[in-house]
């Protein structure tokens, strides 16, 4: 038969072979990098992915590191901005210990430190309330929320200034100032959360050496 002809033309068997070679057998190389300790090249390796927060994980360790920081405020044993960046860098505390061996990034520790510092604000402020409505603390707030009207209105003494400061003192004006106080708590606590978060994560963030 001559060459290239795929099939016998008497009986019509193929009379082309392929050949399979079998599989090489790998190489220990893992094994005896660990026998010997020796560094691995990039190619031999595999590398590590960072894998993203879980933010289902991660509401319980800034819960729990809120409620600190949220009764520390309200029973005045810290002041607000320490609490609230001890809160941030609890809750990365916290969350690395729930998934250990697991590096956290400044970015993450960042994000664990927003959450911290919202929940501190809805916790503080909820307790604050409690708290308020328990000892009958209104009136004290509102004497202070006065007091401060007045220094103000000492301190910027021009025509326009004391309208605004008359305006202030009516009940309507104690309320907008109140809500103002709030978001400017809400927005204060976010940043300290925050950097807390990320000292958090520079100092305990880093992963175990195994």
């Amino acid at each position: 038969m001559e060459e290239g002809i795929p099939f016998c033309p008497h009986c019509s068997a193929p009379q082309i072979r392929v050949v399979v070679a079998e599989p090489a057998a790998p190489i220990p190389v893992l094994a005896a990098a660990e026998t010997t300790g020796a560094v691995l090249p990039a190619s031999q390796t595999v590398p590590v992915l960072a894998l993203p927060m879980q933010w289902s994980q991660a509401f319980k360790p800034c819960l729990l590191a809120a409620l600190i920081a949220a009764v520390s405020m309200v029973l005045k044993l810290m002041v607000p901005l320490i609490a609230v960046a001890g809160a941030g860098f609890l809750a990365v505390a916290f969350y690395r210990r729930n998934i250990p061996g697991m590096a956290i990034s400044s970015g993450a520790g960042a994000r664990l430190g927003v959450l911290c510092g919202f929940l501190c604000s809805v916790v503080t402020a909820t307790l604050g309330a409690l708290r308020v409505a328990m000892l009958h603390e209104g009136d004290e707030i509102r004497k202070f929320l006065l007091d401060t009207i007045q220094q103000a209105a000492v301190r910027f003494p021009d025509p326009q200034h004391q309208a605004d400061m008359q305006l202030l003192r009516t009940p309507a004006g104690l309320v907008a100032m109140m809500i103002s106080l709030l978001i400017a708590g809400f927005v204060i606590f976010l940043i300290c959360g925050t950097l807390g978060g990320v000292l958090g994560a520079a100092i305990l963030g880093r992963r175990d050496k195994t």
